[in-house]
């Protein structure tokens, strides 16, 4: 039996690529299109790709129908949180617990949807002075370390770093350290419901992280990593208006 293609939306704010013109040189066709390159690149037609914006339309581009038939969601926000719509965030978290996989990306532990998922404030400390990364793999077993060299360096990057107010996350696969003597979870795995979550850090939009080979097959491995197992997802008998009902209607 042929195993179907991975359905992959990738989200991206897409607001910094359109206002920064050093943003718009590094990704000009924005970092959404970037990342889904690499997804593509490291899966080629064992995946289905498509973008998604916060402006693209009043559900930025995540709805019910779109996110029906995602497997797996990628999500990169940094300047616009609070933009994005309260149902949509709904939409999201209930596919989630419902078996669609997310991978948070950067400074995307910040949206409203990771916070509402770890149920903590998901803050941090970071400066962004062009350090250098060191990515250290912690769980050489994990497959999301697949293919990936110990340490991963990146050149310059914005420091993330601890306390990050995450819960103790269920699988802890890199750490990294920076020039300033800085570490940080910067991979970490979560279950939600029937849902896998991947967060990686790497990946500010002042530089070409995303361009980074390695990187690049992080991503790649976390996307297929945080594909559910269930055979089928369906949520059809949720009531938004009363998140608190849990008997399906008869």
């Amino acid at each position: 039996m042929t195993t179907p293609p991975l359905r992959v939306t990738v989200w991206g704010e897409d607001r910094h690529e359109r206002v920064d013109p050093q943003v718009a040189e590094l990704y000009p066709d924005g970092m959404h299109a970037t990342i889904a390159d690499a997804i593509r690149e490291h899966h080629g037609d064992a995946v289905e790709v498509r973008t998604a914006t916060l402006d693209q339309d009043d559900d930025h581009g995540l709805s019910d129908e779109v996110l029906a038939g995602t497997d797996v969601l990628t999500w990169w926000g940094h300047m616009a949180h609070e933009d994005v719509r309260d149902e949509v965030v709904d939409r999201v978290h209930e596919q989630v617990l419902a078996g669609m996989g997310l991978v948070v990306l950067h400074s995307g532990h910040w949206s409203t949807i990771f916070r509402r998922l770890m149920g903590t404030t998901c803050r941090l400390r970071w400066r962004n002075e062009q350090d250098r990364e060191l990515v250290w793999t912690v769980d050489p077993t994990h497959p999301i370390t697949r293919g990936v060299p110990q340490p991963i360096e990146i050149a310059a990057q914005e420091m993330y770093g601890e306390f990050f107010d995450i819960p103790v996350p269920d699988e802890l696969v890199f750490v990294s350290s920076f020039s300033g003597g800085e570490v940080f979870r910067s991979g970490c795995t979560f279950r939600r419901g029937h849902g896998r979550i991947f967060y990686f850090s790497p990946g500010d939009q002042d530089y070409p992280v995303y361009h980074h080979p390695d990187v690049r097959r992080v991503v790649a491995n976390g996307v297929a990593w945080a594909r559910s197992d269930r055979v089928q997802r369906a949520v059809p008998w949720i009531d938004r208006r009363d998140v608190g009902q849990f008997e399906a209607p008869t």
